[in-house]
């Protein structure tokens, strides 16, 4: 169990990239060009509230991306928007699980991340082994905009704009929400869209990775140690490694976000340790509030639901 008290002040290990904002500008300039197009069809299920759709659109590098569109049954006039965001490995779920949204108003659009359990293409070769995680995607071509999750942020970004586009959209009121992976995406998609109103998150994943490496193998981080033993035993290339990966770090893009924002944590998390999710907490400026459940990890957290519901039902 983890005193969060103790990290406060806590922002991490490393500098930020001095050309840091620069590089995200650029592949935000690329996605805009792709503009805000999309294909969508429908999907026959039953619902008194709501109707399913699959969403794709064409991401960076050509990739045709995946996302679940639900919208209220018989929408009219304009909603509030919800950006869903999985957890690592996973995908959006089932449509079933974003009824609630389309009940409360919501029109809610879960992104599958490109090369994981959903329908989502990653369609970019890259050097090196990746056998153990996507951290680790593109590393060893030792350019940022190499990185896997380069390119899935810039989904988050290329997701929040098509969202904003929506006739039925009212696109001041956009939401973002996700747990682990998906929290850090969310926190992400924020700092790359300050637009964006409001986020929720639970236990957000990539931040502070030289903290977490130290954490040892038995992490979420756990491919961070897998490179070094198998890909550079002798740590030539260590600083070079995290150097690269500050460009992926959401602890950066965290100080971008204009959002309200609500995080969650398990005070005996093992998979991601407190210590890096406060490493982008505390570099937050905007409205923020910090819940934490001493005796819960990396799972469900009770009550929080219903505590922090008037967050998003205004």
């Amino acid at each position: 169990m983890v005193n969060v008290n103790n990290f406060k002040s806590y922002i991490g290990l490393g500098t930020k990239p001095t050309d840091f904002d620069q590089v995200w500008n650029k592949g935000k300039k690329a996605v805009d060009a792709l503009g805000t197009s999309y294909q969508l069809k429908k999907v026959d299920l039953p619902s008194h509230v709501a109707d399913f759709y699959h969403l794709y659109f064409i991401g960076i590098s050509g990739a045709r991306v995946h996302a679940q569109l639900v919208l209220p049954k018989h929408i009219e006039g304009k909603h509030p928007g919800v950006l869903l965001f999985h957890g690592y490995h996973c995908d959006s779920g089932d449509f079933q699980d974003k009824v609630g949204w389309a009940a409360e108003g919501f029109v809610s659009l879960a992104l599958d991340c490109r090369g994981q359990g959903g329908l989502s293409e990653d369609n970019v070769p890259v050097k090196g082994d990746i056998l153990n995680g996507l951290i680790i995607r593109g590393v060893e071509e030792w350019n940022p905009e190499k990185l896997y999750y380069y390119r899935v942020f810039l989904d988050t970004y290329q997701a929040a704009h098509i969202l904003m586009s929506m006739e039925h959209v009212d696109e001041k009121k956009i939401f973002a929400q996700g747990a682990s992976q998906g929290g850090g995406l969310s926190i992400a998609c924020a700092g790359l869209v300050p637009e964006i109103y409001k986020v929720q998150v639970a236990y957000p994943f990539l931040s502070d990775y030289r903290k977490a490496y130290q954490y040892g193998p038995n992490t979420a981080f756990s491919e961070l140690s897998y490179w070094f033993k198998y890909r550079d035993p002798l740590h030539k290339n260590e600083t070079d490694f995290f150097n690269l990966l500050d460009y992926i770090d959401i602890k950066y893009l965290a100080e971008n976000i204009k959002a309200q924002v609500l995080w969650e944590i398990g005070g005996s998390d093992e998979l991601v340790p407190p210590e890096t999710q406060m490493a982008a907490y505390n570099r937050i400026k905007s409205k923020k509030q910090l819940y934490v459940e001493p005796e819960y990890g990396h799972e469900y957290l009770p009550h929080l639901g219903d505590e922090t519901r008037s967050f998003f039902i205004e």
